[in-house]
């Protein structure tokens, strides 16, 4: 039986890593299959066309085949749109990179994730700052939201009260959505979480959650890490304590 052949699929480079002297294996996240592992031939001979253009955060379009886990790369051609970021842009876009890698089931196609992802990464190539880090909370959401582990947002999780948009609510690993204690310092107030389901619920939402994310960036980051850091198994992930050492030194 002839192999499957998939042809001119938008993708980005999410990890690789050294297959054989000549040749890489590539985790890459493809707009209408998912996740896949690739094997490129002869990736890392000096005359080879792969060399240039297997980076991550640079937008493909692929032609693969094969039936097997890995399949084979046969040709990328390069979308241009943007110079590599560098700096604290480059490890946002590794951080981005790792959550989908730890997330993402192989073979299941996130195709709105996937134009939310290439979105972010024209932010990350692009700004810093407050922009930059509303964009990382905007992914963060929206990623929770696509693989079902974000509770709504305008509801109590456990009771399924609605939120008094004057009081404070909390989002945690095990208990979702609930009014914040006393001595918590990252309460958001129930109308702002309002804005950010509204936001979400959007036909097109990563405009509108930029904008309501950037409203309370700092209260929504370390809740939404401890949530990612829940379901990936992990006290910080790779990426985010690269950038503590980097900040430390």
């Amino acid at each position: 039986m002839a192999s499957k052949r998939i042809s001119e699929e938008p993708t980005y480079v999410l990890h690789r890593y050294d297959w054989s002297e000549t040749s890489l294996i590539l985790e890459v996240f493809t707009r209408h299959h998912g996740r896949i592992a690739l094997v490129a031939k002869g990736a890392k001979r000096p005359t080879s066309s792969f060399r240039p253009i297997l980076l991550p955060l640079q937008m493909l379009h692929v032609a693969y085949g094969g039936e097997a886990e890995i399949r084979t790369l046969k040709s990328a051609e390069w979308q241009g749109g943007h110079v590599m970021p560098t700096g604290e842009a480059l490890l946002s876009g590794y951080y981005l990179n790792e959550l989908l890698l730890t997330l993402l089931a192989r073979d299941d196609p996130h195709p709105t994730l996937f134009d939310v992802y290439s979105q972010v990464v024209q932010v990350i190539a692009s700004q810093h700052g407050e922009v930059l880090e509303a964009a990382l909370r905007t992914f963060e959401l929206l990623l929770l939201r696509e693989i079902g582990l974000l509770p709504q947002l305008h509801v109590q999780t456990m009771t399924l009260r609605d939120l008094d948009p004057h009081a404070l609510y909390v989002l945690v690993a095990e208990g979702g959505l609930r009014q914040a204690h006393a001595d918590e310092r990252n309460g958001i107030a129930g109308a702002q979480w309002e804005r950010l389901q509204d936001a979400l619920d959007a036909p097109m939402p990563f405009t509108p959650t930029l904008r309501a994310s950037s409203e309370c960036n700092a209260a929504l980051k370390p809740q939404l890490r401890a949530l990612l850091h829940y379901h990936c198994g992990v006290k910080t992930l790779r990426t985010r304590q690269m950038m503590i050492d980097i900040q430390a030194l």
